[in-house]
């Protein structure tokens, strides 16, 4: 999933930021804007253009996370506002603990201590601010459409 380059949206002017330096740091965040670019429902989306503060539980420091996505949706109310996350289902869950501990567990136990201290800063940002936020993983990239 290490794949990155640069997005050229056929829709510019729905993206939040600017348009011509739009980063993907993988084929799934990729795949993620050609469907925010191209959806007549995504009034605008930016990437990385949130910044939500978080205390990391491994350091006890202040650090930024940029969140993947911010979506402008259409709803039959109106506007929804969600804040995206694009990650792989396996770091979306607590690391089975293993009889011998190794340095992949542990780095393991390290990502999922730091993703869920970010996710808990920006479900907290996202409902102050009426907003939504929301983990992607491949089973929802990827799910068939019926």
């Amino acid at each position: 999933m290490a794949y990155k380059g640069y997005f050229k949206p056929q829709n510019p002017t729905k993206y939040i930021g600017n348009p011509i330096q739009i980063m993907y740091r993988s084929l799934w965040e990729r795949k993620f804007m050609k469907f925010c670019d191209s959806n007549n429902n995504i009034i605008r989306w930016g990437s990385e253009e949130v910044v939500v503060p978080y205390i990391s539980p491994i350091d006890n420091k202040t650090h930024r996370y940029f969140v993947d996505f911010i979506v402008e949706t259409k709803t039959p109310t109106g506007i929804k506002t969600l804040l995206i996350e694009i990650k792989p289902k396996k770091q979306c869950v607590e690391p089975i603990k293993k009889k011998k501990v190794s340095r992949s567990y542990i780095s393991e136990v390290k990502t999922w201590i730091t993703n869920t201290a970010k996710w808990k800063a920006a479900h907290e940002v996202s409902k102050n601010r009426g907003w939504e936020f929301k983990i992607l993983t491949e089973d929802d990239l990827f799910r068939k459409r019926k």
